[in-house]
């Protein structure tokens, strides 16, 4: 069994029994494997207690801590007593053993209810993997930890200690769809006997990093991480440097699971929860990913719109343009049948428009313009060749298609929700770019329909003015 199968069976035997929590469990169980600690918020009663105690069975020998914290909880329930033979010698020690600094998996409750004291200690322990104990630093086994809270309050110690949970995940209450399941769950589950068979060792965690370690950042996906750093700037999102090194780490692990050497756009869709603090602004990038993930600028149905907008409007220019005809003197020239036509129609009308007085004649002369076959056949070869960057931009879209389609069937992390929406932004653009190749399609065979003169005149024009479809 690889690594992808047993962490698909792993997640599997974590997520038996819980109702709608499958991306819970599943991200929790990331961002283990990646050091990274998991907040969740919602409501009590949504099992965000139960899922890091599952998530402790993932990893073989183990030790678990759990705490709930108070408005007057004190740091001797998280990091141990304080040792009475140390402070006999003049040394402020606590005993740790069986606290949250000789935890691996530990789970805090109401985690921003602690004081500052508390929260303090906390940040070097869980970003450092040390506990400031006495007059030295002692070295702590956590692996991740699991956070809990209602809400998350707004000032400058919390903003710190909110910034050491890499993944921020809403937790709601089961839908209505969900519900029925809810009732039918059995009061006894053997979570832990199932996913005590595939737990990890030291050792596996080991061999997963150094894997993640190999694993590149493709030029695309650094690309999108920056210009998602801008959007998160001008969406007032803050997002640390620390921040970003972690991201880049966890997508790095992400792959690995899955037995890829290298980072997935699809990858990226984990963002929203390593950026965005709640439910809405999460749903907000993830859209902002979705419209762009596996779509190049130069394919956007917004840019080729434009372009063929562009060919379009000249070719109404054109069809419609009048021309007049002089001869070498610089005189009108005109058949018998437009004189006596151009007469006509210039007489009735001043009769019209006397209205019993007398009225002026007036003459007028109007023509289709006629063009030459070097003017023609240069409208052709400039549509030609923007229909086949068109057609080539349809086929990458088929090929990101196809990509997607190779990536969810290793799929661990991400919703199946999510994928498809991604999937139809996909369809959507490849359906978008086949019409806007039928109406350049179109414009080609209008351009090749207009009036020509007798003998190609040899006039070159002008391109057609539009934005350059070669761009990245």
């Amino acid at each position: 069994m690889d690594t992808f199968e047993r962490l698909t069976a792993l997640s599997a035997a974590l997520e038996t029994g819980l109702v709608e929590r499958r991306r819970h469990v599943r991200l929790a169980l990331l961002a283990a494997l990646a050091g990274e600690h998991t907040l969740l918020v919602g409501p009590p009663g949504t099992a965000k207690s139960e899922l890091a105690r599952r998530l402790h069975t993932a990893f073989r020998d183990a030790a678990y801590f759990e705490r709930l914290l108070t408005r007057f909880s004190v740091p001797e329930e998280l990091f141990g007593p304080l040792s009475i033979r140390a402070l006999e010698e003049d040394r402020y020690e606590r005993h740790t053993a069986g606290f949250l600094p000789d935890a691996a998996i530990a789970f805090i409750d109401e985690v921003f209810k602690a004081n500052s004291a508390i929260l303090n200690a906390l940040l070097t322990l869980l970003n450092e993997r040390e506990f400031d104990n006495g007059a030295g630093r002692q070295p702590c086994p956590l692996i991740s930890a699991i956070g809990a809270t209602n809400a998350v309050p707004e000032d400058e110690v919390a903003e710190a200690f909110f910034d050491r949970f890499l993944l921020r995940l809403p937790v709601e209450q089961v839908s209505r769809e969900g519900f029925d399941a809810l009732l039918r769950t059995p009061d006894t589950l053997t979570r832990a006997g199932a996913a005590n068979a595939l737990a990890l060792t030291r050792d596996d965690l080991a061999a997963l990093a150094a894997q993640a370690a190999a694993v590149e950042l493709p030029d695309t996906a650094a690309a999108l991480l920056a210009e998602l750093r801008s959007h998160c700037a001008d969406e007032q999102l803050p997002v640390s440097d620390r921040r970003w090194v972690k991201i880049v780490r966890l997508l790095r692990v992400a792959a690995a699971a899955a037995g890829r050497k290298s980072i997935s756009a699809w990858d990226l869709l984990l963002l929203p929860f390593c950026t965005a603090p709640d439910a809405a602004r999460q749903e907000a990038v993830a859209g902002w990913l979705a419209a762009r993930l596996g779509v190049r600028d130069a394919v956007s149905p917004a840019r080729l719109t434009r372009v063929v907008e562009a060919f379009e409007a000249q070719r109404d220019l054109e069809t419609k343009a009048n021309d007049l005809d002089y001869d070498e003197s610089g005189r009108l020239k005109f058949s018998s049948t437009e004189l006596a036509a151009s007469l006509a129609n210039d007489i009735a009308g001043s009769i019209g428009d006397a209205k019993g007085g007398a009225a002026a004649l007036r003459m007028t002369y109007s023509r289709q313009r006629r063009y030459g076959a070097t003017h023609i056949e240069a409208r052709v070869r400039q549509i030609d060749d923007a229909l086949t960057r068109i057609a080539t931009y349809a086929a990458e879209i088929a090929e990101r298609e196809s990509e997607l389609a190779a990536y969810r069937a290793r799929n661990l992390w991400l919703d199946e929700a999510l994928l498809d929406r991604v999937a139809a932004n996909l369809r959507g653009t490849a359906a978008t770019i086949a019409g806007l190749a039928a109406r350049m399609q179109a414009a080609r065979e209008s351009f090749l329909a207009l009036p020509r003169l007798d003998a190609d005149d040899g006039r070159m024009p002008e391109p057609v003015a539009h934005e350059n479809l070669a761009a990245a």
